[in-house]
């Protein structure tokens, strides 16, 4: 029979239960984030509208898009560095999201910016879609790309230096994880 009850133990556990009420084994903790989205808005003068979904695979990230109002052709797409849509032109959102510091390139080439995701293409409706596993994005870490901007650029992204030429930015997003 134990006869001492040290209280700061027992406080700690209910904290704990607590802390996890209604969790299972198998669900992720809130820094471990399996799934993120958004939605594209136009920037001024433009049509570009649409969701972006990110989920976490077995082997990076899939990437699905579906956007409505782009002209028949190419379109730069990708992460920018900060989860900003707040300026009409969508500059409030910075460069391309790359924090190993490596230079532009395509979505499967070697190096590249993390945030270089290539181009979207529209049809001659002006709708587009995408589906990609992409291996350098991530969900959780120092790299995440929540709480970043997507962005859909007017041009074709032509992989040259420094950011692809891509043109205006057409539609921006802020990546919110759930």
């Amino acid at each position: 029979m134990i006869r001492f009850i040290d209280k700061s133990i027992i406080g700690l556990a209910f904290a704990l239960a607590a802390s996890c009420l209604g969790c299972s084994e198998d669900e992720p903790t809130a820094s471990e984030a399996t799934q993120a989205s958004t939605t594209i808005q136009p920037t001024e003068n433009n049509n570009a509208e649409g969701t972006v979904e990110f989920t976490q695979e077995a082997d990076g990230v899939r990437v699905i898009a579906n956007l409505t109002g782009l002209t028949e052709g190419d379109h730069g797409f990708h992460i920018h560095e900060k989860g900003d849509c707040s300026a009409a032109d969508g500059t409030s959102a910075g460069g391309h999201f790359n924090p190993e510091g490596k230079a532009h390139g395509a979505p499967d080439a070697a190096e590249r910016h993390v945030g270089d995701l290539g181009n979207i293409t529209a049809d001659a409706s002006g709708q587009a879609t995408y589906n990609r596993l992409d291996t350098h994005l991530e969900l959780d870490g120092a790299n995440s790309i929540i709480g970043l901007a997507v962005i859909v650029h007017a041009l074709p992204d032509d992989f040259s230096q420094p950011t692809g030429a891509a043109g205006a930015r057409v539609g921006c997003g802020v990546i919110e994880g759930r």
